[in-house]
């Protein structure tokens, strides 16, 4: 079954469909890998610290990790 856009080549429709995949792809694998890093409880005491002070990083966990080591006098008993 062909699908056909009306304006597109079939070379385009083919490398968007292709950038569009390995798109999907790349994010998967950085969302899996990151998603690692921190247990739970983790996540659920340092919420709140990187809201407050890291906003701007969010969502890169490792902005955020470096952002929240370089505030650790200002971080919150959890």
């Amino acid at each position: 079954m062909t699908v056909r856009f009306p304006g597109v080549s079939a070379g385009a429709g083919r490398a968007h469909l292709a950038a569009a995949f390995g798109l999907l792809l790349v994010q998967f694998a950085a969302g899996s890998a990151s998603a690692d890093i921190a247990t739970p409880e983790q996540k659920r005491a340092c919420t709140p610290d990187a809201y407050r002070l890291c906003a701007g990083e969010i969502p890169n966990v490792r902005a955020i990790t470096s952002c929240l080591r370089r505030r650790k006098a200002r971080l919150s008993d959890a």
